[in-house]
């Protein structure tokens, strides 16, 4: 059975390694290996990006559960795309991953739900987020929700600067 809720701080360890693991899954054929090391030193660790994030006041965590293992998360943030992007209210979905063995369940609807309702209930009027243009299930995904292509960032993954789609719902 899945089971959902909200991030805690000792969810960081086991947090970061799943998100890692996923990671790695997706993008870890997509740089060069100094680029990728680059990358996961910022993004993951006891002193990464996700780990100091899960204290801050400006994102929240949902976890997807499955026999005590995260298996699923989504990380709900202020925006932090360029200025001219997004309007006063809009929140971000900065991360939804889902672990291979549970992709197709109905996680990453249920937590693409709670991001929704979350946000709006924060008073959003628009939900953001960035998608590699090379990861077509996951543009689909979004697509089938009602997120357009509304811009382009520039993800820098160490050195190397790849192109991320900028999609938006109005909410």
């Amino acid at each position: 059975m899945i089971e959902y809720r909200d991030a805690r701080p000792e969810d960081g360890p086991d947090l970061d390694a799943m998100a890692r693991e996923v990671w790695l899954e997706i993008f870890g054929h997509s740089g060069s290996a100094e680029d990728i090391g680059l990358y996961l030193a910022k993004a993951y660790g006891p002193k990464g990006d996700l780990i100091r994030h899960l204290s801050d006041p400006a994102h929240r965590f949902r976890l997807a559960t499955a026999n005590g293992a995260i298996i699923g998360y989504a990380k709900l943030s202020q925006p932090w795309l360029p200025e001219g992007t997004f309007g006063p209210k809009a929140r971000q979905l900065s991360q939804l991953y889902v672990a291979a063995g549970h992709r197709g369940a109905g996680v990453a609807n249920t937590l693409m739900d709670w991001t929704i309702e979350t946000a709006r209930a924060e008073g959003a009027d628009e939900l953001l987020l960035t998608v590699w243009e090379h990861n077509p299930r996951a543009q689909r995904f979004y697509e089938k929700i009602g997120f357009v292509h509304v811009g382009d960032y520039a993800f820098a993954m160490g050195e190397q600067i790849d192109r991320d789609l900028i999609m938006r719902l109005p909410l």
